[in-house]
């Protein structure tokens, strides 16, 4: 059996990807679990996991505090926002279809942003909390 984490990983992409609005944002299917050396920006990437029990007496299953980091080579953090709001109105209480597990809640909890590489890019850090269990 597949992770918890994996499979909302999986869902989460498969949503972005699917969506033009986003990846015309993005220029194009920019979403990386680790961006290759060169990747262009603006593009996304996953980011920190936590992940912890979260059973109940008739079910298993598991918390998730995820973040999706946004990465800009614009000016300013407007950009970075931008494609983080897309993301948010994408994800938050999406209904996903995960393998083996079925999504609880998915919820956006956090936004920061800084800029990075002596200002050389622009980050949007976006977190959701998410709940699973075993199906």
């Amino acid at each position: 059996m597949s992770s918890p984490v994996v499979a909302l990983r999986r869902a989460i992409l498969a949503a972005l990807i699917a969506d033009q609005t986003l990846l015309a944002m993005i220029g194009g299917p920019h979403v990386y679990d680790e961006a290759p050396p060169g990747a262009p920006t603006p593009r996304i990437a996953f980011s920190d996991v936590q992940s912890r029990a979260w059973s109940a007496q008739s079910s298993i299953g598991a918390e998730q505090i995820l973040t999706l980091t946004v990465w800009s080579g614009a000016r300013g953090t407007r950009e970075a926002l931008d494609i983080a709001d897309r993301v948010v109105t994408l994800l938050d209480e999406a209904p996903l279809v995960l393998a083996g597990f079925a999504l609880v809640d998915l919820r956006f909890v956090a936004l920061a942003t800084k800029r990075t590489q002596s200002g050389r890019y622009a980050r949007a850090d976006i977190r959701f909390r998410a709940t699973t269990e075993n199906a």
